[in-house]
C-alpha cells in the first residue's frame, strides 16, 4: 500500500484514482468538483479539504489537470504540492502540458528535495474507466520503475521515453496523430455519404484492412450516428494543438499537417463546438461543405 495524494478527480482523474484505492493503495484526493469525491469514497478512498491535507503525508503525489497554469499553481504555489508534500516524495503528473513546464517543475522540484515524472496519458474518458491508459513518462529510470505499481493500476501501456518533458512532446505527437486521424475519418464520411453509400458499412470495412485504427475501433460507430458526448472535449484538444505549434517552432521544424488540423478543431471551438468531444470534427467537416445542420 501507498499513500497517494491525488489532485485533480475530473472525468480522467477520478476514475484513475478510483483504480489505484482498487489495487490497494490509500489514496487521499482533493478537487475543485466536489461530486467526484461521492465516487472516491464509495471505492474506499478519501476526501481531503485543501492541498497541503492532501498531500502532507503522501509517498506519492498525483496530479491529473487541464492545463499549465493550473499544474504550476497547484505544484509550484505558496499553498502547493512542494510546501507541504514531505521531502522526498514523488510527484506523477499526468496533466497535458507544455513540455517546458514539466521541465521548470522538475527542476523547482529537485532544488526543494522532490522526484518528478511527467506522464501525460492517452486513452481519453474510456481508456480511465477501464484502466487500459497509454502512458509516456519523462523523468529518471529510476523514479520510473518506483513508479511502476501506479502505471500498473490504471494503465496498460508505460514507457519510459526519456527525460524530464519527454512525456509531454510524445504526448503532443500523440495529439497530432489522433487529431489528424479524426479531420481524415470525417471526410471519409462525408465522401462516402455525398456519393450515396452507407458510411457505416464503409467504415466496417476501412475498420478492418490497412486504413484500421483505434479511433476507427472505438468512434466509427458514434461519429456516423452524430452522437458526440465528450470523452475529450474539442476545447481541450485545442490547447494541446497549441502545445504542439509551440514545440515545432522550438525544433524549428514545418508541420504543415499540424497545422490544418489546428485550424479545423479551432474552426470546432468558432462554431461552438468547444464543449463535445473531438469526433465533433465531423461536424466542422459538413459544414464546410454545406451539409451540416440546417
Amino acid at each position: 500500500m501507498t499513500r497517494i495524494g491525488f489532485i485533480g478527480l475530473g472525468i480522467m482523474g477520478s476514475p484513475m484514482a478510483s483504480h489505484l484505492v482498487q489495487a490497494g493503495h490509500e489514496v487521499l484526493g482533493y478537487t475543485l468538483n466536489s461530486d467526484a469525491y461521492q465516487r472516491l469514497e464509495a471505492d474506499g478512498g478519501r476526501s481531503a479539504g485543501s492541498i497541503a491535507e492532501a498531500v502532507k503525508d503522501a509517498e506519492i503525489v498525483i496530479t491529473m489537470l487541464p492545463n499549465h497554469p493550473q499544474v504550476e499553481e497547484v505544484v509550484l504555489g505558496e499553498d502547493g504540492v512542494f510546501a507541504h508534500a514531505p521531502e522526498g516524495a514523488l510527484l506523477i503528473d499526468f496533466s497535458t502540458i507544455r513540455p517546458e513546464s514539466s521541465v521548470a517543475i522538475a527542476e523547482a522540484g529537485g532544488k526543494a528535495g522532490f522526484r518528478v515524472l511527467d506522464a501525460p496519458v492517452s486513452g481519453g474518458q474510456a481508456g480511465a474507466e477501464q484502466g487500459v491508459l497509454s502512458i509516456m513518462v519523462g523523468g529518471t529510470e529510476f523514479d520510473f520503475a518506483a513508479a511502476t505499481p501506479i502505471f500498473e493500476a490504471v494503465g496498460k501501456t508505460y514507457i519510459h521515453v526519456g527525460p524530464h518533458g519527454a512525456g509531454q512532446v510524445v504526448k503532443a505527437a500523440n495529439q497530432l496523430v489522433v487529431g489528424g486521424t479524426y479531420a481524415l475519418v470525417a471526410e471519409a464520411i462525408v465522401l462516402m455519404e455525398a456519393l450515396g453509400v452507407d458510411a457505416g458499412k464503409g467504415l466496417d470495412v476501412l475498420a478492418g484492412g490497412l486504413a484500421g485504427s483505434r479511433i476507427l475501433e472505438l468512434k466509427r460507430k458514434s461519429m456516423v450516428a452524430r452522437e458526440f458526448a465528450p470523452g475529450f472535449r474539442i476545447d481541450l484538444h485545442h490547447k494541446d494543438m497549441g502545445i504542439i505549434a509551440d514545440a515545432s517552432r522550438q525544433a524549428d521544424i514545418a508541420l504543415p499537417t499540424a497545422a490544418l488540423v489546428t485550424s479545423l478543431i479551432a474552426a470546432g471551438r468558432a462554431q461552438g463546438y468547444g464543449a463535445l468531444d473531438h469526433s465533433a470534427l465531423l461536424k466542422v467537416i459538413e459544414n464546410l461543405n454545406g451539409r451540416g445542420e440546417k
